[in-house]
C-alpha cells in the first residue's frame, strides 16, 4: 500500500478551499445574473448546484452507513442530520484531514509493518477517506461543473457580451474538472494493490485527454442548442438513454441495495453524456473506441449541419473560433488518450472473480487484500 505523505496532506487541504470558493462563486455568479434579470440562468446555476448536493449527499450517507454498520446508531443520526443539512463532505474532509495528519507527520520508518500494525490501519484509513472524497467529487464534475462550464460557454456564445464573473465560472469550472480527474486518478493508485504509481507526465497525458475531449463535445453541444434548444434537449437524453443502457447491461455491483444501483447507473448515464467512463475495471478498447469515433462523427456533423443549415453564421468570427477550438481540442485530445493508453496506462487490471469483495495483490501474493468499494468505481 502507498503512503499518504504531507504532500497529500497540503494537496487535500487545498481542495476543501477549492471547493468552499466553488460554492461561493456558484452564488455570486448565480446572485449576479438575477440582479440583471436573467433569472433562468440564475436558477439554472442554482439547480446544478442543488442536484449535484443532493446527489452526493446521498452517496455520501449511503457509505458512511455500510462503513459503520453495527455501529453506534446515534452516531448515525449525527451523520445524517449532517447530510440533511448538505455538510456531508466537510465531515469526510475532517476524517481525511485527521487521519492524514497523523500518518503525514508521524510516519514511522519501518517499510515491512505488517497491516495490523496501528499506523499502518490509520495510513489505510487516510487514504480510504481520500477515495471516498475524490468519488464524490467525480460525480459534483458531471452533475455541476461539466453542465454549468456548457451553460457558460453557451451564454457567451449566445450574447457576446462578457463580465468577469463569467469567466470566473469557467475558470472555476475548468479548475473542477481537472483536480477532480487528476485526482480522482492519484486515488484509484493509492486504494488498489494492482495499480501502478500515477508518475507526473502520466498525470499531464491523463489530465489533457479528459480536459481536451470535455471540451471538444461541451462546445459541440453548445453549438446545437444555439441552433436549436429542443435539438440539444432530445440529444442529451438520447446520449442519457444510451448510457444508462450500457450500464445496466454491465450489471454493476457498486451499491448494497437495488436503489443505490439504480441511482449509481443514472448518474453513470449521465458521465457517459461527457466523457467515457470504465465501470467495470476492465479491458474496453473496443468500447472507448466506439466512443470516441461517435464523438468524433456527431462533431463533424454538427458544424456540416451549421454549414448547410445556417451559411450565413460561417460568416461570423465567433463561429471560425469555436468551430476551430472544436475540432482542435477534439483531435489533440485523441493523440492524448492513445498516448496515454499506449504508453502510460497501468496494465494490470482488476480480475472479474475479483471484483465482488476484493482484488488480486500484485504478482506472487498468494494473501488477497481487501480494497472496499473502489475496485467496482473505476474511470480510467
Amino acid at each position: 500500500m502507498m503512503k499518504f505523505t504531507k504532500q497529500n496532506f497540503f494537496l487535500l487541504l487545498g481542495g476543501m478551499i477549492i471547493y468552499v470558493v466553488d460554492i461561493g462563486v456558484d452564488f455570486w455568479v448565480a446572485s449576479r445574473y438575477f440582479c440583471q434579470g436573467q433569472y433562468s440562468w440564475s436558477i439554472l446555476i442554482l439547480c446544478f448546484r442543488g442536484l449535484s448536493s443532493i446527489i452526493t449527499q446521498i452517496f455520501s450517507y449511503e457509505w458512511f452507513k455500510n462503513d459503520w454498520e453495527g455501529t453506534d446508531t446515534g452516531k448515525l443520526k449525527l451523520v445524517f442530520l449532517v447530510h440533511l443539512f448538505h455538510c456531508g463532505i466537510f465531515v469526510r474532509y475532517w476524517f481525511a484531514l485527521k487521519y492524514g495528519c497523523q500518518v503525514a507527520f508521524k510516519q514511522t520508518s519501518s517499510r515491512d509493518a505488517s497491516e495490523a500494525d496501528p499506523s499502518n490501519f490509520i495510513q489505510k484509513q487516510a487514504i480510504d477517506a481520500v477515495t471516498d472524497i475524490n468519488m464524490l467529487r467525480v460525480f459534483k464534475t458531471f452533475l455541476e461543473t461539466t453542465p454549468q462550464l456548457f451553460l457558460q460557454i453557451f451564454i457567451l456564445m449566445e450574447h457576446g457580451k462578457t463580465h468577469f464573473y463569467q469567466y470566473a465560472a469557467i475558470m472555476m469550472s475548468f479548475c473542477g474538472i481537472s483536480l477532480s480527474m487528476v485526482d480522482y486518478q492519484l486515488s484509484l493508485r493509492k486504494s488498489l494493490p494492482d495499480k501502478d504509481e500515477f508518475h507526473l507526465l502520466s498525470k499531464f497525458m491523463y489530465l489533457f485527454y479528459k480536459l481536451l475531449t470535455i471540451t471538444s463535445w461541451i462546445l459541440s453541444i453548445s453549438l446545437v442548442t444555439l441552433l436549436s434548444v429542443r435539438i440539444s434537449v432530445i440529444l442529451l437524453i438520447f446520449l442519457w438513454i444510451c448510457g444508462f443502457t450500457w450500464t445496466l447491461k454491465q450489471h454493476t455491483t457498486f451499491c448494497k441495495s437495488k436503489k443505490m444501483e439504480f441511482l449509481y447507473r443514472t448518474v453513470v448515464g449521465i458521465i457517459l453524456i461527457f466523457s467515457f467512463f470504465n465501470i467495470k475495471g476492465r479491458r474496453t478498447k473496443v468500447c472507448i473506441s466506439i466512443y470516441y469515433a461517435t464523438h468524433a462523427v456527431v462533431t463533424l456533423g454538427i458544424l456540416f449541419v451549421y454549414i448547410f443549415w445556417k451559411p450565413s453564421i460561417i460568416k461570423e468570427i465567433c463561429f471560425t473560433i469555436v468551430s476551430i477550438l472544436t475540432i482542435s481540442s477534439l483531435v489533440l485530445g485523441i493523440i492524448f488518450l492513445v498516448v496515454y493508453y499506449s504508453h502510460f496506462h497501468p496494465t494490470i487490471y482488476c480480475r472479474p472473480q475479483a471484483c465482488s469483495d476484493e482484488v488480486d495483490g500484485l504478482a506472487g501474493q498468494k494473501d488477497r487484500v481487501k480494497t472496499g468499494r473502489f475496485q467496482n468505481f473505476l474511470m480510467q
